[in-house]
């Protein structure tokens, strides 16, 4: 009997592994909340029910720290990473730490979504704009107005050193005639904070906590529609965003997988996947989700990805001498 169970436990032992050898499994890092990510992940295996993904979820420099950590220790676990903005993959770009691959999906992207040489594609587009509270005195229209006296006090936002977003966001508003570093500097003069990630920004803004924040788009439009008393504005002088993009490791164990990974979300099919979870999709001719103006009304104010990787250090700087390194 022994015998018997000792040679089925063999058995079985044998069949797993040649299932696992037969299987591929794609590792994924990425900064989307962890039901997005799990979503996006249903969504590509059920397309590919050969590919198992086994995926990590942080905010895009934790997310980033440890991957770079991994590379230095010579052993990165990552094939294929969908984070929050194309100056962080381009950056890995420069240091030869990603793989090219040319995506027959391409052809039905804006050109300036994604990089010429195939190294990383927008997905999305996640723009920052303010959420206010709709007991708040003012509907504000414009960043301007969040220095007015009607808002002393009462704007909060999340920290570049803490999100990807926000110093996208950081950068893109500087760069604009008629706000740049003196946005900055008299909104902290009007007593805004800026600390943490959005999800803070947002819970202070719906609590009443304060009246108006600086905010990614999909999280008040969401939790407006679940009851929540916020309203969310695109700003007259236009929003930054963050694309989203994903790209595959130079060092990708599962690179076949990977690219499979890359078509998927760039497809179609996926991309309606972004949708469904209130996302701005990348690709052309694909609808806005439910709660979002129509697209040609939304100005999105451009940001050249290796010119902000070159000022990152300084501009990081130049933010924590205006609030501190929180």
């Amino acid at each position: 009997m022994k015998t018997l169970l000792s040679a089925l436990t063999a058995a079985a032992a044998f069949g797993m592994m040649a299932f696992s050898a037969n299987a591929a499994n794609l590792v994924l890092y990425t900064s989307q909340p962890n039901e997005d990510a799990q979503a996006t992940v249903d969504g590509f295996m059920a397309v590919n029910p050969d590919i198992k993904v086994d995926w990590v979820r942080d905010g895009t420099p934790k997310i980033m720290a440890k991957l770079m950590a991994e590379i230095e220790a010579g052993n990165p676990v990552a094939d294929v990473l969908l984070i929050a903005d194309t100056v962080t993959l381009e950056r890995m770009k420069q240091a030869g730490q990603l793989l090219a691959y040319k995506s027959p999906e391409a052809a039905n992207y804006d050109a300036a979504l994604y990089d010429a040489d195939g190294y990383y594609y927008s997905t999305k587009l996640i723009t920052t704009g303010i959420v206010y509270n709709t007991a708040a005195g003012m509907k504000p229209e414009s960043w301007l107005d969040l220095t007015k006296p009607e808002a002393k006090g009462l704007v909060t936002m999340p920290s570049p050193l803490t999100s990807g977003a926000a110093l996208i966001h950081a950068q893109t508003l500087t760069g604009v005639e008629g706000l740049g570093w003196d946005l900055y500097k008299n909104l902290a003069g009007n007593g805004a904070i800026a600390a943490g990630g959005n999800g803070a920004v947002l819970k202070s803004v719906a609590s009443g906590e304060k009246a108006y924040g600086m905010v990614v788009d999909y999280m008040p439009i969401r939790e407006k529609a679940k009851g929540a008393p916020v309203e969310f504005v695109f700003p007259k002088e236009g929003v930054s965003a963050v694309t989203e993009p994903v790209g595959i490791l130079a060092s990708a164990k599962n690179a076949e997988a990977a690219q499979k990974f890359v078509d998927y979300v760039l497809s179609e099919k996926g991309q309606e996947g972004f949708v469904k979870l209130g996302y701005i999709p990348a690709r052309n001719g694909t609808a806005l989700p439910e709660g979002f103006p129509a697209r040609d009304s939304i100005k999105v104010l451009p940001i050249n990805a290796a010119e902000a990787l070159k000022n990152t250090d300084e501009d990081l700087k130049t933010f924590s001498g205006i609030y501190g390194s929180n």
